[in-house]
């Protein structure tokens, strides 16, 4: 039939098939609930706290995934990434399960704490200057020379579908409590995470709403979902949320969110840092910028929650302990 929507490029038979190879390696995060917030928003709310996944984020989930569909004879040269943190430890974390050398190539001024935890996982760091170089190149060069594989952070088939798994969870965790979910929430830098979430929770529960959240100003998601196409943002500067600052959506992620999600949400600076409190406060838990802007969103009254049952994905928790201790001050 010529009117047929074309299939989309992540199935929930891949996320199936990569929840299969995460299994022993990744840890099944729970979905948490509490009272005190339920009452704030007026709604039933659910948090993915994905801080407690291996290497501090759902990283980990697309970056395993990705590295074992590697053959076995092309594992030799290795693999190299860009990413400002989350992703570095992902592939630096899978490539010492699988034996694999990593190359990690870094902004200068991403997090030391990022930095470190690459390095300690075994991986080669090398530093870039964010505002004059790019980073692409400097992988591109660095995968030629080596014969390496390069492991993008979002626009990948097995990464979208690792990251998926998050949302499989939800929906399997949900089901199991009996209850629908009427919007779901995750924070979105290049769109694999919510492209992936957004595929599994379709699967199960196709009437949910499913919405990217990024900080005011950086919201490429956001005008591209307005828009009916991908367009970059125009903020200068830098946020608090330094896990979530690409500048456009992701080809294969934007195929996939410009038809599954409904709408972009963003929160500001302040707001985020009021969500990272809270969690500190509610949860004991540590939430990353970054990790909390879905829920900075929902407690600024950005997301038309009362009466509803609402699922937020805390996508990590890596953060400069100086600047998590001004914001839970």
């Amino acid at each position: 039939m010529s009117n047929s929507v074309a299939p989309l490029p992540v199935t929930s038979m891949d996320i199936d098939a990569a929840a299969r190879v995460l299994a022993p390696f990744a840890i099944r995060t729970p979905l948490l609930s509490s009272p005190a917030l339920d009452e704030r928003v007026g709604a039933k709310v659910f948090l993915k706290p994905e801080m407690l996944q291996r290497t501090g984020s759902f990283k980990f989930r697309g970056a395993f995934n990705k590295l074992s569909s590697i053959p076995q004879e092309a594992r030799g040269g290795g693999v190299v990434a860009f990413s400002s943190g989350n992703h570095a430890q992902g592939v630096a974390a899978a490539a010492q399960i699988l034996n694999m050398r990593a190359t990690i190539v870094m902004p200068a001024d991403a997090p030391r704490s990022k930095r470190e935890r690459t390095k300690g996982y075994g991986a080669e760091v090398v530093l870039y200057d964010r505002d004059r170089e790019d980073r692409e190149a400097i992988a591109g060069d660095i995968a030629r020379k080596h014969g390496a594989t390069l492991v993008r952070p979002y626009d990948d088939l097995k990464v979208i579908a690792g990251q998926g798994t998050v949302g499989r969870e939800i929906a399997e965790d949900l089901a199991m409590l009996g209850v629908t979910p009427d919007i779901v929430v995750a924070p979105a830098s290049g769109g694999g995470l919510v492209a992936g979430v957004a595929t599994a929770i379709k699967a199960r529960y196709p009437q949910a709403v499913l919405m990217s959240a990024e900080p005011e100003g950086f919201d490429d998601h956001a005008r591209s979902l307005r828009a009916g196409k991908r367009e970059p943002h125009h903020a200068e500067g830098r946020t608090i949320c330094d896990a979530l600052m690409a500048t456009v959506p992701g080809e294969i992620t934007f195929a996939i969110n410009q038809r599954l999600l409904t709408q972009g949400v963003t929160a500001s600076d302040a707001e985020v840092g009021a969500a990272v409190a809270f969690v500190f406060r509610e949860f004991k838990l540590v939430v990353e910028p970054g990790g909390a802007v879905g829920l900075a969103a929902l407690l600024a009254g950005h997301i038309e929650a009362h009466g509803k049952t609402i699922v937020i994905v805390l996508s990590g928790g890596n953060v400069d302990a100086d600047l998590y201790a001004r914001l839970v001050a």
